[in-house]
C-alpha cells in the first residue's frame, strides 16, 4: 500500500554547498518545493527541478498542508525546505501534526544550523575546556513569546547563542547579568557571501553592531568562546 510522504529538509545556513548530500538529492528531484522565503539561498531554489515552487512566507499551516497533502497523495515528491536545521525555530511540529492527521508520513533530513556556521566564522567551538562546557540556545521575548529567560541564562557562564534577536539587541544586552567585559559577537548572514562579523564585549556590542549596519538576520553570541585563545585549556584527548 502506498504511503504518501513529505520530506522536511534542512537547507543549511546559507552557503548552498552546505546542504547535506541527501538533502540535495531530494531537493534536486522534487516535484513540489515549498521553501522558507529569503531565509533560503535562492541558488538552492534554482537548483531544484520542481515543477511547482512556492515561497512559504506569509502562508499559514492551513494553506500549506492541503498543497503538500494533495501532491504527496498524487505520488509527487514533496520537499518542505527549511533554513538551517528544521529542529531549531523551524515550527515544524505544527506542520507535521496536521500532515499526519491527513495520513501523510513525514521524514526529516537534518541540516547545518547557522549556529555552527557562526562558530566556523569565528573559528571557535562552543564547548571548550577552561571556557565553557555547556551551550545554551535561546531567543528574546517578542510577538510569539511573552517572556524570556535571558537574564537567568546569562548568569550561568555557559556559551550563549541568541536567535531572532538582532532587532532587539539593546534590550537583550540590558537583560544580561554577566560582567560587562564578557566577550560578545554578532554574526550576520553566517556563511553567505555578505557575511559580517562584529566582535566586542557586552558593554560595546550594541554600538559596534549599529556601526556595521546590522539590524536583522544575525546571531548573537555571548561568552568566552568568542575570544577563546587566551582562555582555553588543552583537552585530555590531545595532551
Amino acid at each position: 500500500m502506498y504511503t504518501p510522504v513529505v520530506w522536511f529538509v534542512g537547507a543549511g545556513p546559507g552557503d548552498p554547498d552546505l546542504i547535506t548530500m541527501k538533502g540535495n538529492d531530494l531537493l534536486v528531484g522534487a516535484d513540489v518545493l515549498i521553501y522558507a522565503g529569503s531565509l533560503v539561498n535562492p541558488a538552492l531554489v534554482e537548483r531544484s527541478r520542481a515543477g511547482v515552487k512556492m515561497d512559504s512566507w506569509g502562508m499559514s499551516v492551513e494553506e500549506m498542508v492541503p498543497i503538500m497533502t494533495d501532491a504527496a497523495k498524487a505520488g509527487k515528491r514533496v520537499v518542505r525546505l527549511h533554513s538551517g536545521d528544521p529542529a531549531l525555530y523551524g515550527s515544524i511540529v505544527e506542520q507535521i501534526a496536521e500532515l499526519e492527521k491527513h495520513g501523510v508520513e513525514v521524514h526529516i533530513v537534518p541540516g547545518v544550523s547557522s549556529l555552527f556556521a557562526a562558530s566556523a566564522a569565528l573559528k571557535t567551538q562552543y564547548t571548550l575546556k577552561g571556557v565553557s562546557e555547556s551551550l545554551i540556545i535561546t531567543r528574546p521575548a517578542g510577538e510569539t513569546l511573552e517572556e524570556d529567560d535571558i537574564s537567568k541564562l546569562s548568569e550561568m557562564g555557559s556559551s550563549l547563542v541568541i536567535f531572532l534577536g538582532t532587532d532587539k539587541l539593546g534590550e537583550i544586552v540590558g537583560k544580561l547579568r554577566c560582567p560587562g567585559d564578557t566577550p560578545a559577537a554578532v554574526i550576520y548572514h553566517a556563511s553567505w557571501p555578505d557575511q559580517k562579523i562584529v566582535k566586542g564585549c557586552v558593554t560595546d556590542i550594541v554600538h559596534k553592531a549599529e556601526e556595521a549596519g546590522i539590524h536583522k538576520t544575525a546571531l548573537i553570541l555571548i561568552g568566552g568562546i568568542v575570544e577563546p585563545m587566551e582562555r582555553y585549556h588543552r583537552s585530555v584527548l590531545y595532551s
